[in-house]
């Protein structure tokens, strides 16, 4: 899957996030396709998915916490 059509994937997801829940989905959704974005800055990211730069840092907090759950037994598939 191209890197663009990931960006269009997450974006989507966020906007129907409940408002609530639009942090919690931006996370999830970082997750699901980090081995996808793998190579991707926070900035990229940002201006991919639409974002303003500060989420960048929650980006690189998803991209980093990443390998230690798939070990843990994550399987990225379900969400």
């Amino acid at each position: 899957m191209k890197v663009t059509e990931v960006f269009a994937l997450i974006r989507n997801s966020i906007n129907a996030a409940p408002r609530n829940a639009y942090v919690a989905e931006l996370h999830l959704q970082c997750l699901k396709y980090m081995d996808a974005l793998e190579g991707v800055s926070g900035r990229e990211f940002c201006e991919g998915v639409g974002l303003k730069p500060a989420w960048g840092t929650e980006f690189v907090k998803m991209r980093k916490i990443a390998p230690r759950l798939k070990e843990a037994g994550m399987r990225v598939e379900l969400i």
